[in-house]
């Protein structure tokens, strides 16, 4: 990867934590409470010295040191154990405290059990923990991760499907891995809705048996294709809505108006994708107004800044940030992986 990928990279990873560190403070009050509290933009600037990230941030570097510790070819068996190790390590760590998911400390719970994670996971869940920690799979590369775009699509589905066991979860995922690979290779802001949406549909009946197992027997589907299908059709939905909020740009009332609350996983994809395209040149712009929502505002901010940060780069974050944010260690040790 060229030194301009490799600063998108580390732009997509840092700009996660920017996004969620400045939702921290507005995920669980209203608009008006936010705006009474920060200016109508919402919070601009990071507070606390580290400025502290959720549990969005801590377990994307779950998964991110995962893929590092795996063994190469990628596959189920080689990256399970990885994966599971960094789940449980991340449930017991003292510094989750930080409104954790409920599926996430469950299906945990159950993997720490050495259960089967088939039977950890919480099939019925589609919330947005499944993809808020996806960006490392997006930044996987071809030739030196030996990752085809078939295998960071199963990669991307697997991760989510030991917690999140719902169709629409893994779709989800899927598609904001895909988003992240394709701006972080170049891809522009201008079209980028109609390139996932061809995306979707050619992934609709893709079920990446290898990977997932029975899992669509547990799910009590009657075929793979109609396990998947579900969840595809719903991101393709969430799509649409997205399409009718960017024919008229709104860039002061409340985005989860439009493409939902970002509780779920597909809302949560495409609320922070709608922030982000609001603002495709102006990152911190993004996350303000990814942070200033009605709903998961710091997984709607963190996926916005992700997806900033990968179109734009390193350079789009200020150096003050940068020395400030949590994990900063972990984050630039990562972004430099992906060199």
């Amino acid at each position: 990867m060229n030194k301009e990928k490799q600063r998108r990279a580390s732009g997509s990873l840092f700009g996660l934590a920017f996004g969620d560190a400045l939702g921290a403070d507005t995920e669980f009050i209203s608009v008006e409470q936010i705006s009474a509290k920060y200016g109508p933009e919402g919070p601009g600037e990071l507070q606390g010295n580290p400025a502290r990230v959720t549990d969005d941030t801590q377990m994307t570097l779950a998964i991110g040191e995962a893929l590092l510790a795996a063994k190469k070819p990628y596959s189920a068996d080689t990256l399970e154990e990885p994966l599971r190790a960094a789940f449980i390590a991340w449930d017991r760590s003292p510094d989750n405290n930080r409104a954790p998911g409920n599926t996430c400390l469950q299906a945990c719970e159950g993997l720490a059990r050495n259960l089967p994670w088939q039977n950890a996971t919480v099939i019925s869940s589609k919330g947005c923990g499944a993809n808020m920690r996806v960006a490392p799979v997006g930044l996987l590369r071809t030739e030196q991760d030996e990752a085809t775009p078939e295998t960071r699509a199963a990669i991307a589905q697997f991760q989510a499907a030991l917690t999140h066991g719902h169709p629409t979860a893994l779709a989800a995922s899927d598609l904001t891995a895909w988003c992240i690979a394709d701006l972080v290779s170049g891809g522009e802001p201008e079209g980028l809705v109609e390139r996932l949406r061809d995306y979707a549909l050619s992934q609709r009946s893709v079920y990446h048996q290898l990977w997932l197992g029975p899992l669509w027997q547990i799910s009590l589907s009657n075929t793979p294709q109609e396990f998947i299908e579900r969840g595809w059709d719903e991101c393709l939905q969430v799509l649409e809505r997205l399409d009718v909020a960017l024919k008229q740009p709104d860039r002061q009332s409340d985005p989860c108006l439009q493409t939902g609350a970002g509780w779920i996983a597909e809302e949560a994809f495409a609320t922070g994708l709608l922030c982000f395209l609001l603002y495709p040149e102006e990152p911190i712009k993004a996350i303000q107004r990814a942070a200033t929502t009605s709903g998961d505002s710091d997984s709607i901010a963190c996926l916005t800044g992700a997806f900033a940060g990968s179109h734009l780069g390193l350079e789009a974050w200020p150096q003050a940030w940068l020395d400030r944010i949590e994990y900063r260690d972990r984050l630039a040790k990562l972004g430099a992986t992906w060199d």
